[in-house]
């Protein structure tokens, strides 16, 4: 994301977005960084397959739509400015991100290096692999911002770095760390680069050649608009051809014969034979969906409302906004003095607001520096309206100085 000065020619077709959203019609929904709501041609697409089943079978179903779910890797490829046999399609973002980094092989004395705002699924996963091969996890120093400092991530390099594995947007805090300047660092000294995006699919464009990464992950419930239990994963050719996975079926290892398998050529080696299509019909009618609108307008008009919403929080005496870096992601956290997160979360339900809270467990090493006690966190999308914003404003101003 980069600073820009919002310009009303640039907006959205708000009537058509909205329209295309049945949920903003009973909800002022803030929480699309937990999930967000789906727009008609992502839910047609779903139960339209889903229906199909029904009338003629699992097995027929996919058959009769094996066009159109072979263009998902087609549609993913377009996201992400790579090759459609360098995806895998997972059931969810955690999934994808443990198949590709469970699959890596570390020994004694290797380094990993992270974030000090890493999501704690990745962190214990880090933890565990520690524990089991004498590998050392270490924390990346931030800038004076809070952000991920490339300078001093280079300052670490050594030849026993095995992996730089980094969030890109964490869980809270707006924080967006600079993927692009790690990359760099990471193809320059031949350390693979391995970027959890789930935050900012959806939410600002990616492209995994600039960001210089050899393996992403991203799930699809949140800014990008797809069902839940919908995730991907992007390998770079040149390091898929490198790896096995830890574990493989008859699909992403065809058997060869007595006491022989030969793993698929693509990143579906990473696959199983069973999947749920309807969901993956629907990731793909998301995918599409924002590339028909734009991930340059999405990211701006992100931008446009998250600062409307940031700002008018920390004019609020009341109200602790505990976020880090510039530029800023379309993720607020804060707190109202004198209330429980909870609490402000309930009291914003009852008024057909959603948030949702991020307990410091969600990102353990940064919430234990900073003393982060339970947040709110509200994240705008591209089909909100400032009227909403306002609205959930006007709602904490109430709360903050009731």
């Amino acid at each position: 994301m980069s600073e820009f000065t919002y310009n009303a020619s640039k907006t959205l077709d708000l009537v058509r977005l909205r329209a295309d959203t049945s949920g903003t019609h009973n909800r002022n929904h803030l929480n699309n960084a937990g999930a967000a709501l789906m727009p008609s041609p992502v839910i047609n697409a779903v139960t339209g397959y889903l229906t199909r089943e029904g009338e003629i079978g699992g097995y027929e179903a996919a058959a009769e739509a094996s066009s159109s779910l072979e263009g998902t890797y087609d549609s993913l490829g377009t996201f992400l400015n790579c090759s459609r046999d360098e995806i895998a399609i997972a059931e969810n973002a955690t999934i994808a991100w443990q198949r590709a980094f469970y699959s890596l092989s570390f020994g004694p004395g290797d380094r990993i290096l992270t974030a000090s705002a890493e999501f704690a699924a990745n962190y214990i996963a880090f933890q565990q692999v520690a524990k089991r091969t004498g590998a050392s996890v270490e924390i990346i120093p931030n800038d004076s911002s809070g952000v991920l400092d490339p300078e001093a991530l280079l300052k670490m390099i050594d030849d026993r770095v095995r992996l730089i594995a980094v969030t890109w947007i964490p869980t809270n805090g707006g924080l967006i760390n600079p993927a692009a300047a790690i990359g760099r660092i990471a193809r320059d000294n031949g350390i693979l680069y391995l970027l959890d995006a789930c935050q900012a699919a959806g939410q600002t464009p990616i492209d995994v050649n600039a960001l210089g990464c050899d393996i992403l992950t991203a799930t699809g419930r949140k800014f990008l608009r797809a069902p839940r239990g919908t995730g991907f994963m992007y390998m770079r050719k040149s390091v898929l051809e490198t790896i096995e996975p830890a574990m493989i079926d008859l699909y992403g290892a065809p058997w060869t014969g007595p006491g022989g398998y030969e793993l698929r050529p693509d990143a579906r080696r990473f696959e199983t034979w069973e999947k749920n299509y309807s969901v993956r019909l629907g990731l793909r009618a998301a995918v599409e969906y924002a590339l028909e609108i734009g991930l340059e307008k999405i990211e701006e008009r992100c931008i446009h409302l998250s600062s409307r919403l940031r700002e008018g929080l920390r004019d609020m005496q009341a109200v602790s906004v505990h976020d880090l870096g510039a530029p800023l992601a379309s993720i607020i956290s804060f707190t109202v003095k004198g209330w429980e997160a909870s609490a402000v979360m309930a009291y914003l339900t009852d008024r057909a607001i959603n948030v949702s809270v991020s307990p410091p467990s969600s990102t353990p090493v940064d919430a234990s520096a900073r003393l982060l006690p339970p947040v709110v966190r509200a994240s705008p999308h591209y089909y909100n309206t400032e009227e909403e914003v306002d609205a959930f404003l006007k709602a904490i101003a109430a709360l903050a100085y009731s």
